[in-house]
């Protein structure tokens, strides 16, 4: 079986699967909507991710009227959001390695101690 990011499926076979013509996948690609990987050969090749990708991108545009811009913008906060998701679970992963005293052991810090500076400013009435 193969992983969920290998590229194994041709863009023949992709095409037939979703029931679309090549050139849209071609179309998707050079919109930067999906990016195949290659084979030495320069053949396009798809991961089972990139296919779901793609059927995001025929579900806004055939069922939600969403054209190729907007579509854009959808992947693109969706990759946002997956970043962001992961930098929150790296996180809370670091706030685990706190002590019971609830000293950040040395090295473990979430915010850099060189952030963490703080200036008083005496106020003039």
């Amino acid at each position: 079986m193969y992983g969920y990011d290998e590229p194994v499926y041709m863009i023949s076979v992709v095409a037939k699967v979703l029931e679309v013509h090549p050139q849209t996948l071609r179309q998707y690609e050079r919109e930067g909507l999906i990016n195949p990987g290659r084979s030495g050969g320069r053949v396009r090749l798809y991961s089972q991710r990139d296919i779901d990708e793609i059927k995001l991108v025929l579900r806004l545009t055939r069922e939600l009227g969403v054209n190729l811009a907007g579509v854009d913008a959808v992947l693109k906060l969706k990759r946002q959001m997956s970043e962001m998701e992961a930098e929150i679970k790296d996180l809370k992963k670091r706030l685990a390695n706190v002590n019971e005293n609830g000293i950040v052991i040395k090295g473990k810090e979430v915010v850099p101690a060189a952030s963490r500076r703080i200036t008083v400013v005496e106020q003039k009435d």
